[in-house]
């Protein structure tokens, strides 16, 4: 396959090492002229790459040069070219968040892993959960709470014990992050196309943070967050090592 591969690298080590040698070997384009972009870190680079071309409609391979590399392939040098050839591709709507902060301003951000809610002081956040316009807890006491694409139910989610979804699935997860009322609460399974809305109970009292992958903001009032279908995220993985089979793994270990 002769591509034109546009080369990135966080800024690691071991990743601008290998953004030399890959180069050196393949020579490299500007991301607006690629065919493919190959990203060279870990997770949270291939989710900030992800971002940063998301008006490219190309796709991007990863090669792991972080630590977990959920979202890589494995680091080779030497095949490159037969691997991009072979790989198969993934696509992945994320979310959309819109938040409203305690100083009046209002906030939108992307999030291809998850949004999530947090805690900003000593107490318990509360939360009013709506889904699609109806009511659905009119408190949640909590550490917290998220919601999550399939592609991003193995992380933070799964930490908080929320389920692992299949790539495939038309579902979004719901998760409690340390509820203590109602107590045993854990979380819900929405379709992809529902809206959840979350209202702060005292926020004065009880101050939240709204995260979007690693966009952040304080002193939320309310966040809404709805799948966008009209982002697609497209990455490749290797052969018999796609995000579907890395999902079905993770559930056995």
């Amino acid at each position: 396959m002769q591509a034109n591969i546009a080369f990135l690298a966080s800024t690691a080590p071991s990743a601008r090492a290998a953004h030399t040698a890959l180069v050196r070997r393949y020579g490299t384009v500007p991301v607006d002229s690629a065919d493919v972009i190959v990203a060279l870190g870990g997770d949270g680079f291939m989710l900030q790459t992800l971002h940063n071309t998301q008006e490219l409609n190309v796709p991007v391979y990863g090669m792991n040069r972080g630590t977990v590399g959920f979202l890589m392939n494995e680091y080779s040098e030497s095949d490159l070219l037969d691997r991009l050839k072979a790989a198969g591709e993934e696509v992945i709507n994320p979310l959309s968040m819109h938040a409203e902060s305690a100083g009046g301003g209002t906030h939108r951000a992307l999030a291809i892993n998850e949004v999530s809610l947090l805690r900003a002081g000593p107490q318990a956040a509360q939360l009013k959960i709506t889904v699609d316009g109806h009511v659905r807890l009119e408190e949640l006491s909590c550490d917290g709470a998220l919601l999550c694409t399939p592609a991003g139910s193995t992380a933070y989610n799964y930490s908080a014990h929320g389920p692992i979804l299949p790539i495939g699935s038309d579902v979004l997860a719901l998760t409690a992050v340390a509820a203590y009322r109602p107590r045993r609460w854990r979380g819900a399974l929405l379709p992809k196309a529902a809206t959840v809305r979350f209202d702060i109970c005292e926020p004065e009292k009880r101050p939240v943070m709204a995260v979007a992958d690693s966009t952040a903001v304080n002193d939320v009032l309310w966040v809404e967050i709805r799948s966008e279908p009209s982002i697609a995220h497209r990455i490749l993985f290797d052969p018999g090592h796609g995000l579907e089979e890395r999902l079905l793994r993770e559930q056995f270990v």
